[in-house]
């Protein structure tokens, strides 16, 4: 789990009650077959991301984004209980030493070394063959646990230093392979960042999960998501509110600043 994003691979209660309902409302019941399955709105309501740390399930957020190997169906039932979304955060294009799974992954598909985290190694997703028996158990594990989307990480690797020859074409195949067995599977899922191919992907994805578009002045490649009437969900480290919250909701965009680490706080919202 790659904790500080590259752009390159990589109010009060009463209020905030309602504009969950009204995102709720709009994107249907939870998943069972394509036709009901969460589909998000473009929304400038904020949401809330948390890969570590004991989840704070107190936060005013209608959509929440967590690890799926860490978080419990428990606290998913919790979740969904006071009526939030939840988004299994997965990697998929790159090798984590620390999950249970590493030896599910032949040692052929294992490239370099994702730069700045010497546990984790960057996949051959051109071998779908080889990555499709331990990928699949990884969404089956989001299914049982109640997840009602997934987001797949690390889904840009021809841009970047893997150890193999990737193209944009073995992309596109990967990831829409991607998309169709999360959705096999009755859940939603996102397109995390990749900014080359968001246009190419709406059509695909069912939302977009995006890191420092604003810093790095790649926001507008996303809006065939936002056309489509899909949400993009959007993350910033570095930049103060104040320099893109306007811009966000000018854009339709669901965006907060969080820190790089990725714990609960701060949550940082844009006026919605």
């Amino acid at each position: 789990m790659a904790l500080i994003p590259d752009h390159r691979h990589f109010v009060r209660l009463p209020v905030i009650a309602v504009l969950a309902g009204l995102v709720l409302a709009a994107c249907g019941s939870a998943p069972s077959s394509e036709a009901a399955r969460w589909k998000p709105r473009p929304t400038t309501v904020p949401w809330q991301w948390q890969l570590q740390g004991k989840i704070d399930t107190s936060v005013k957020a209608p959509v929440y984004e967590v690890d799926g190997f860490d978080l419990g169906k428990r606290v998913v039932r919790k979740l969904h209980a006071k009526g939030r979304r939840v988004i299994c955060y997965l990697d998929v294009g790159s090798w984590e030493r620390y999950r249970p799974d590493r030896a599910a992954f032949p040692k052929q598909v294992i490239g370099r070394k994702y730069q700045g985290y010497p546990d984790e190694r960057w996949l051959d997703i051109r071998r779908i063959d080889l990555l499709a028996k331990p990928l699949k158990a990884r969404f089956d594990l989001c299914r049982r646990k109640g997840f009602d989307a997934v987001e797949p990480d690390n889904d840009n690797g021809f841009t970047n230093r893997t150890g193999f020859p990737l193209t944009a074409a073995d992309q596109l195949r990967f990831n829409r392979w991607v998309a169709r067995q999360v959705h096999r599977r009755g859940m939603s899922v996102a397109l995390k960042n990749d900014p080359e191919q968001a246009p190419q992907l709406a059509r695909v994805f069912d939302f977009a999960v995006v890191e420092q578009c604003f810093q790095y002045h790649e926001c507008g490649r996303f809006s065939p998501f936002v056309k489509r009437g899909k949400a993009v969900f959007e993350a910033e480290y570095e930049i103060r509110p104040a320099k893109f919250c306007s811009k966000a909701s000018a854009l339709r965009f669901s965006a907060i600043r969080k820190s790089y680490d990725l714990l609960a706080r701060p949550w940082i919202t844009c006026p919605s």
